[in-house]
């Protein structure tokens, strides 16, 4: 099996600045690539801001700027939010870099030399907004406006010369693929959607506009720009330096292991971006995931409504591993879920505070008073070691399985569950009433410094600056965490110096 992996995030579309919806793609992509690293996969992990079409130019002239430099600008700030989450990304692409437009130009050719494409003339509802046309069955009046039921964006009608793809020609190769590959949309929910939405027929998809011009030129015709997502999905290739396919990024890293999106945005990646590569003679990536949105209250956030959650305010308060941990632990994954002060304050204070922090302080306290800040040599393991410590083992290849099918929930309520336990043990064991027994004595100070090592490399992926910190315990180094030892039960050499650290998280008083 290759253990190349190769994850990306959608493209964030810099007409505002980020939100937390942005964010939550984020950090869940970086949750994934970490966890492939610790367990020995070459990872390849991109994000990047998708920088053209119609709602960019109006965007722009809003704000008396030159389009590219409005892009510079508002790009950065996503730039640097990657940095804020501590993000791990190998690559930050933009689709207004040279590199990505010769990929772009490339596709473009190829799907003309096959006569995939054709020039007519559009004529429907189109979302600027969304940069999405849609059907009439689409479409609701609210108010006096034509309004898309699906996002909720204001649509207008379009009739102008475009070139289309045949889109039409792929419905059944389309079918058959969803068909061989029952894993490609994932959760389920998402990929029944897909289904029925290609069994009810597809028509050809318009693939360029002259109403605009802040985009790619199509190369055969200045007089058109190429339509916005056509544009944008060929970044996950180009930032593996296509259409050169002998390159070890690209022979290393496609396809794509896992596209990992909103749901908004999943008939893009999961209908025209298979059609685009299959009419092309390029695999398709093998999964695209579709996750929930992250409501403000009960709705969508978005800058027209004013409900914009800004995760920068949120992390200045909170810190940034209470976030990524609340966001991986309390949205249930490929599910809608919200945010609030309260429910952040409490998850924060139980789990992170009282049973992950607080059992990191007992046990090294109890240490520095008892063993001299040294690991102490285990004794025999009786039956209640065993069952803490067996675990690990007998649930570590269901624990990889669903995972791989991103169950974000199991592997993080068994993580709950196992620093429960730990905190149980440890206070049933008593080994302050032990000390007439050192080799018991011994035992479970080692147990429970084991079980603090390995809920630290569980939790890596999800607040790596705190669980190294915890780690520097056992001096164990970021590149030095591997997935594989959580499975044994005598991985800390005996005698070995341990370390105090500082109080992880801090409690918040309501």
């Amino acid at each position: 099996m290759s253990k190349n992996f190769y994850i990306t995030t959608p493209i964030y579309y810099p007409s505002a600045r980020p939100h937390m919806g942005h964010a939550y793609s984020s950090i869940v992509s970086d949750f994934f690539a970490r966890l492939k690293r610790i367990q020995g996969y070459n990872v390849f992990f991109l994000t990047g801001t998708d920088e053209h079409g119609q709602k960019i130019q109006r965007a722009a002239e809003d704000n008396n700027k030159d389009p590219l430099k409005f892009c510079d600008d508002i790009s950065k700030t996503f730039k640097d939010l990657s940095k804020t989450l501590n993000l791990s990304n190998n690559d930050f692409i933009r689709t207004t870099e040279t590199r990505h437009k010769k990929s772009v130009e490339h596709l473009w050719k190829i799907l003309e030399k096959k006569k995939e494409i054709y020039l007519s003339k559009y004529s429907g509802w189109y979302s600027i907004s969304d940069e999405a046309f849609y059907n009439n069955d689409e479409i609701e009046d609210v108010d006096g406006h034509k309004i898309c039921k699906l996002s909720g964006s204001k649509v207008e009608w379009v009739e102008e010369e475009s070139y289309f793809f045949k889109l039409s020609k792929w419905q059944e190769p389309l079918l058959k693929f969803y068909d061989d590959n029952p894993n490609f949309i994932l959760p389920e929910t998402r990929k029944n959607e897909v289904i029925s939405f290609v069994k009810g027929g597809l028509k050809d998809l318009s693939i360029s506009r002259k109403s605009f011009t802040w985009g790619i030129k199509v190369p055969s015709n200045n007089d058109h720009v190429i339509y916005v997502w056509l544009d944008a999905l060929t970044n996950y290739l180009s930032a593996l330096n296509y259409p050169d396919q002998k390159n070890d990024l690209y022979k290393n890293f496609w396809p794509a292991d896992i596209h990992i999106i909103g749901k908004d945005i999943l008939r893009f990646h999961a209908i025209y971006w298979p059609a685009f590569l299959l009419a092309a003679d390029i695999q398709p990536p093998k999964r695209v995931y579709g996750h929930g949105w992250i409501l403000s209250g009960d709705e969508k956030m978005s800058k027209s409504k004013g409900n914009i959650l800004d995760p920068i305010e949120i992390i200045d308060k909170y810190g940034l591993d209470p976030l990524r941990y609340y966001l991986l632990k309390e949205v249930s994954f490929g599910n809608d879920g919200n945010i609030s002060n309260e429910k952040l304050e409490s998850c924060i204070n139980s789990d992170l505070a009282n049973n992950y922090g607080n059992l990191c302080q007992r046990v090294i306290s109890f240490c520095e008073k008892n063993v001299g800040m040294k690991i102490p040599i285990v004794g025999e393991f009786v039956k209640e070691d065993l069952e803490i410590l067996d675990i690990y083992k007998s649930k570590f290849d269901e624990l990889k399985t669903k995972i791989d099918n991103q169950n974000i929930n199991f592997y993080l309520n068994f993580i709950v569950e196992q620093l429960f336990r730990a905190n149980k043990y440890f206070n049933d064991q008593e080994p302050w009433n032990k000390k007439s027994n050192k080799n018991r004595l011994n035992t479970i100070i080692y147990v429970s410094l084991e079980i603090i090592r390995k809920i630290s490399i569980l939790l890596y992926p999800i607040i790596p600056q705190s669980s190294l910190k915890a780690l520097k315990i056992f001096n164990i180094k970021e590149n030095e965490i591997d997935f594989a030892t959580i499975q044994n039960h005598k991985f800390l050499p005996s005698e070995t110096n341990i370390n105090k650290i500082g109080i992880l998280f801090n409690k918040f008083n309501k």
